[in-house]
């Protein structure tokens, strides 16, 4: 039986795909495994998601972008790492090794160009990470997102697939997610125009602490108008705050689909995976990009892609006070309908299923090179 690696980590947007890609690959007759650190998130979602593929465990650097003593270390652990990768990858003796990034792809990749394998990475957004920078010499083929990132990836073979969305999100309930946070009543029920709009605010899996101030400050005023999901990290979640029409989860895993049916408007950072997940269901959002203070600027980047073709709008996180995103919000609510015939006329060459992914790695595990 053909065999699959799959390995990214760090960040639930580095893992998400590589669970969408499981079924998919197995209903092709490949056999999984997946290559994570040992501490990592990825970890813990597989174990949630499919707790029957196989997980292994290497020594991996952080990869930082600022200074810290820790980066005197990371090279030896990344060296440490690609000698453990090459061992376990000598043993599972996979035909592939698919990459979706993080810091913890960087030995996993180098061993399978030691042991010679052919290595398939995606990159999310639209200038790649520093992972899937340094892995780039090593891939043989690379997925991407956006179409401005074909342009820019020195690579001969780079193949634009769209932001690919898991189904299972595609497929939540819009009275279900209503219910799971109190909102659906039987007087909104009998009288559908009676129930506010509900807002989703999410910063990702790692949470956005600026955010979370900034609407619970002005949460009073947000609850005059919305109905408030919001998705706040673990660092983020209080769970003293307790109000009619604010429903919080630190982190939702099998929920997710029916919260983001329930919503009619974002706020969200600007990671690739959400705001396509956004994109697909045709949610207005407005999208608060990490500064590049705080990052390379791929979230920057990401968000004034959407924003060129009228797909979103922005609040710089420079700008970010609760008073600018109460008056962000109300305006993208004056937008959404227009927002939202624009989500859904470009969905299609915004959307990739996993199945596209999954064609591509099903034929250099079994079969010639994809055309």
């Amino acid at each position: 039986m053909p065999k699959a690696v799959l390995t990214g980590g760090g960040t639930a947007g580095h893992v998400m795909l590589n669970l969408a890609l499981i079924p998919h690959l197995r209903a092709r007759g490949i056999d999984v495994a997946y290559i994570g650190s040992r501490d990592g998130l990825e970890r813990r979602l597989l174990a949630a998601a499919a707790a029957d593929v196989p997980y292994y465990a290497v020594s991996t650097g952080k990869l930082r972008r600022y200074f810290d003593w820790q980066n005197f270390k990371d090279p030896f652990r990344v060296a440490a790492g690609v000698v453990e990768a090459a061992r376990l990858l000598g043993r599972l003796r996979p035909d592939v090794v698919f990459s979706k990034g993080g810091f913890v792809a960087v030995p996993v990749v180098l061993a399978a160009r030691l042991r010679g394998l052919p290595v398939v990475a995606h990159e999310s957004d639209l200038t790649p990470g520093l992972a899937n920078r340094i892995a780039l010499p090593f891939v043989r083929e690379v997925l991407v997102t956006f179409p401005e990132t074909k342009a820019r990836l020195r690579h001969p073979r780079v193949r634009l697939v769209g932001g690919v969305v898991r189904e299972a999100l595609l497929n939540g309930r819009r009275e279900e997610g209503r219910r799971l946070c109190g909102f659906s009543s039987p007087e909104d029920r009998a009288r559908p125009g009676r129930a506010k709009p509900v807002l989703l605010v999410t910063g990702g899996s790692l949470g956005a602490r600026k955010l979370n101030e900034a609407l619970r400050a002005r949460l009073d005023d947000f609850l005059a108008r919305y109905a408030i999901i919001h998705l706040t990290g673990e660092q983020g979640y209080d769970p003293s705050l307790r109000r009619p029409g604010y429903c919080q989860f630190a982190f939702a895993r099998e929920e997710l689909p029916h919260l983001f049916a329930a919503a009619d408007l974002a706020v969200s950072r600007a990671g690739a995976n959400t705001i396509f997940e956004l994109a697909a269901l045709g949610i207005p959002m407005l999208l608060v990009p990490l500064s590049r203070a705080q990052s390379r600027g791929d979230q920057i980047e990401n968000a004034r892609s959407f924003e060129r073709r009228g797909l979103a709008r922005v609040l710089p996180d420079e700008a970010v006070t609760p008073e600018a995103l109460l008056q962000a919000v109300t305006a993208l609510e004056a937008e959404a309908e227009a927002i939202r015939r624009r989500l859904l006329e470009a969905r299609d060459g915004l959307i990739a299923r996993p199945e596209a992914v999954a064609d591509v790695i099903a034929a250099y595990a079994g079969g010639p090179s994809p055309d």
